[in-house]
């Protein structure tokens, strides 16, 4: 008597399955990687010029410029410097469009666009006045303003970096200020304006302005920072720049008990009982946790168990395995 085969209709797992479950997999695999903060803007050979300029620079009375990065000063193309003589500079003052300050000038060119390009973290008012700003990177669609003061708080972080892209104009009211709180450090800020920048009387401002045409101090400003413009003048008066590179901060030392000796008994039949000395105890420092640690820009860091991972990529390895395995034991 023949056999008689049980009709059945094998599930068949194609592609397209395969690929749901892969792509399943990979998502949840990378849903968890950390989210990248601003980080700094990269100025090349214009980084120890503390005045750039494109078509000239031009000074008014007694301006000082010096700072750790560099106090170089020159323009290019155009190299008119007119009142040089009345400014007192660490750096070295070019006065005719030589090969460094070309160089820098290109270098200029790419740290212009290279703020420009950067993803916004954030939208801003016109006027920054009054605001608390961690790090990141902040757009204004036409001008930014400052009256007032302007907190940066670098959250203990000395990398924190600020980024503010001004579609055109910048403009400071006379004596703002951008105050820096935390560990910001003026090496991380930096300003892109998409016209020019006008720094108000007795203004003290912080970071690098990086304007496409123009920068000007009305007067008795202090930069903590460089002035670049990359095709206009710059203008100065009175002004004093400091042109500091980023410092490292230096661990604090942990402080080691030391144990006093107990007095030496004295002769003459001394029968007076020493002092006994107490051990010191050293208590063990806590390794500071992943959650309290802050990425500029005010996002935690992610705080995924590695291991977590890893268990994911081997379960869909298993997965697409047996997929793959009980597709041929069907076709069979």
């Amino acid at each position: 008597m023949a056999r008689i085969k049980p009709i059945s209709k094998p599930v068949k797992y194609g592609v397209p399955a395969i690929a749901i479950v892969a792509i399943a997999a990979f998502a949840l695999f990378t849903s968890n990687a950390p989210s990248g903060a601003a980080v700094t803007v990269p100025l090349g050979n214009s980084s120890n010029f503390a005045v750039l300029a494109g078509s000239g620079i031009t000074n008014t009375g007694a301006t000082t410029v010096s700072g750790t990065a560099g106090g170089d000063m020159g323009s290019a193309p155009t190299p008119a410097f007119t009142g040089e003589v009345s400014v007192t500079t660490t750096g070295t003052k070019y006065l005719a469009a030589e090969a460094i300050v070309v160089g820098a000038k290109t270098a200029l060119d790419t740290a212009y666009l290279d703020a420009a390009g950067r993803t916004s973290t954030a939208s801003i008012s016109a006027d920054l006045g009054g605001q608390t700003l961690v790090g990141g990177v902040y757009t204004g669609a036409s001008s930014i303003g400052l009256t007032g003061t302007l907190i940066l708080d670098g959250a203990d972080d000395p990398n924190s970096v600020w980024i503010f892209q001004a579609g055109s104009t910048l403009t400071t009211a006379s004596a703002s200020t951008v105050s820096l709180i935390r560990g910001a450090q003026a090496c991380n800020v930096f300003w892109q304006v998409g016209s020019s920048a006008t720094i108000g009387t007795g203004s003290n401002f912080v970071g690098h302005v990086l304007a496409l045409t123009s920068i000007t101090d009305d007067g008795g400003s202090t930069i903590n920072g460089q002035l670049l413009a990359r095709n206009g003048a710059v203008t100065l008066n009175n002004t004093t720049i400091i042109n500091n590179a980023c410092v490292t901060p230096t661990p604090t030392p942990t402080a080691t008990a030391t144990a006093t000796p107990p007095p030496s008994g004295g002769g003459g039949g001394d029968t007076s009982t020493p002092t006994p000395t107490p051990t010191p105890s050293v208590t063990p420092s806590a390794s500071p946790s992943p959650e309290a640690s802050t990425i500029a820009g005010g996002e935690l860091p992610n705080t995924e168990t590695p291991w977590v991972n890893f268990a994911v990529l081997g379960a869909f390895v298993a997965v697409i395995g047996s997929l793959i395995l009980l597709q041929r034991r069907k076709r069979n």
